[in-house]
């Protein structure tokens, strides 16, 4: 229960937007997360879980960048001593504003926004570290200037409504083996994003054009994922925009 972790300290990192952030990331990794008590998640439901990788029925583990930002943080000295990391999973696959699931009266930004409440009422020492975001498939072909408004009225309310207006926001590219065949509404997208991060201050946009796809590196057709060990990887991308900041 939620009301077991109210005598810990948190640093909270929201991690956001739709499937590449919810984590699908499959195949060989060359450094395997190991969980730990210090890397919490809070679950959509409000209940509480040690981070870590999801298993597959057929024990298979599924990778999220949320892990290795996680471990970059902690292992770069940002985790005082005596607090916890608490991630909360906001993602969901196949979301945007073109389906109505972002907006600011729709189902994920008012979940999303609720998990962050509860995080900071359960105790408050508890604080906001970063906004970790990745999406935007969805809304693949928006124009620039409609994605543009979005998620800056996304990342502006969340910093307005909880009193953080230097909260880092994080943001990254698509998985270029799925981008660069459906160019140039992707890039519409895309460029709506790196703009949001130039203009809106303590912000960073993450490059991944060398980052494989699960189907690149396993064959199984899913162009669209970044792959386990490209989530790895990306994760550490994550972190160092985040420190540069």
């Amino acid at each position: 229960m939620l009301e077991n972790y109210k005598n810990d300290l948190f640093d909270v990192i929201i991690q956001a937007g739709q499937s590449n952030s919810q984590g699908c990331g499959l195949g060989p990794v060359k450094d395997e997360y190991v969980p730990n008590e210090n890397v919490l998640y809070m679950h959509e439901n409000f209940t509480v879980s040690i981070a870590e990788e999801v298993l597959l029925d057929d024990g298979i583990k599924m990778n999220n960048f949320s892990l290795s930002f996680s471990k970059e943080y902690i292992k770069n000295g940002k985790l005082e001593k005596g607090r916890k990391i608490l991630i909360l999973r906001a993602a969901e696959g196949g979301t945007g504003w073109a389906d109505k699931r972002w907006g600011m009266n729709d189902d994920r930004y008012l979940k999303m926004m609720a998990m962050i409440k509860a995080a900071l009422d359960l105790n408050h020492g508890n604080k906001l570290a970063a906004l970790l975001w990745h999406q935007g498939e969805t809304d693949n072909g928006t124009p620039t200037a409609i994605h543009y408004s979005h998620l800056k009225e996304l990342v502006d309310s969340v910093r307005n409504v909880y009193n953080c207006p230097n909260l880092p926001f994080i943001a990254g590219d698509f998985v270029h083996d799925w981008k660069n065949k459906y160019l140039p509404a992707t890039e519409l997208v895309v460029q709506a994003i790196r703009a949001v991060c130039k203009n809106i201050g303590n912000a960073a946009f993450v490059e991944t054009s060398e980052l494989e796809s699960n189907n690149q590196a396993i064959g199984n057709g899913d162009d669209i994922h970044f792959s386990r060990d490209a989530l790895n990887r990306l994760g550490v991308k994550y972190f160092k925009a985040f420190s540069e900041i």
